[in-house]
């Protein structure tokens, strides 16, 4: 051994080494605003405690108040960025986003088929900024090539219903378990609702298969209007799953940190509030004290389904 010879590894060594977090890799698209797409990913999965693998499939031209262009990243860009991961880190979820383009969703549901025991949770983003038949092809390639691999379905009952009933004309809102039904039609095991409709000022989101809904969390319908709670929400669930989660308690989960993550909501600008991630980081508020000091003990409040939320909504 000369003494520029690196030292060999010793068992101690190795016995310290912390052991890496669940991987997840992320395909979605950049958005400048830093409140979903491939920047929102990145911050709940962390937020989460797993690692990102982010892979960028498009870039969106946007502030926090509208979307005004978009560039899909070419589809051999996206493949080579996915499969040079791929090759170096044993991954456990994906989050699927924004693919960028027709050519895109080819490419990820490629890399995807490789995978078939990696748990699958997409997105599905409202869409309308999208010229109509460049639309109408990304949600065809969309519903053949990656709702087939999909293991979680996320949107909100608006969006999922526009994608999955088109045809839907009945005047009472399609339910979870219709939407379930029609995703399953296409491979999918699961739908997560967002934003059902209630009464009371209440939004329902439900987790539902084909046999009905299975799990789902009340919300109370704030007052201003959020951008990126989807892609928060599934990357959220990829992260729980790709850390060994049971699916309706990997929802609850994600749910809670969603209401929390948006109740703590800022403006960091002229447009939308953007969920705070990172909300548990933050020191209490002098009203967060005194909420804690009113507060009554634990044995004293009762449970009950229809009782509001106690947190009230605000932004900062």
């Amino acid at each position: 051994m000369t003494a520029d010879s690196p030292l060999p590894e010793t068992p101690a060594d190795v016995e310290t080494e912390q052991a890496a977090p669940a991987c997840v890799m992320s395909f979605n698209a950049s958005d400048p605003s830093g409140a979903g797409g491939m920047a929102g990913d990145v911050a709940t999965i962390a937020a989460m405690g797993a690692h990102a693998l982010p892979v960028v499939t498009g870039i969106v031209m946007r502030d926090t108040h509208e979307v005004f262009d978009h560039h899909p990243i070419d589809a051999d860009v996206v493949a080579e960025q996915a499969r040079s991961i791929l090759e170096d880190v044993t991954i456990a979820a994906w989050k699927v986003g924004f693919l960028g383009s027709t050519e895109g969703v080819s490419t990820v549901a490629e890399i995807l088929s490789d995978y078939p025991d990696v748990p699958l949770v997409a997105y599905m983003p409202n869409l309308s900024w999208i010229e109509e038949d460049e639309q109408q092809s990304y949600l065809d390639a969309f519903r053949e090539l990656v709702l087939p691999q999909t293991e979680v379905l996320v949107g909100s009952h608006q969006t999922l219903t526009d994608f999955l009933l088109p045809e839907w004309d009945n005047e009472r809102p399609a339910s979870p378990r219709e939407l379930a039904v029609a995703a399953a039609e296409h491979g999918t095991r699961y739908v997560l609702v967002t934003s059902v409709p209630l009464p009371d000022q209440y939004m329902d989101n439900v987790l539902a298969s084909a046999q009905g809904a299975i799990t789902g969390e009340k919300f109370e319908r704030f007052e201003v209007a959020f951008v990126g709670a989807g892609d928060t929400l599934a990357a959220a669930l990829a992260a729980l799953l790709a850390s060994g989660a049971e699916l309706t308690a990997a929802v609850g989960e994600a749910l809670a940190f969603l209401d929390q993550a948006l109740d703590a909501g800022f403006r960091p600008g002229m447009g939308n509030v953007i969920p705070d991630r990172f909300f548990w980081a933050l020191p209490p508020g002098e009203d967060d004290e005194e909420a804690d000091d009113a507060a009554p003990a634990a044995d004293d409040a009762a449970p009950d389904d229809d009782t509001p939320p106690k947190t009230s909504r605000h932004v900062h």
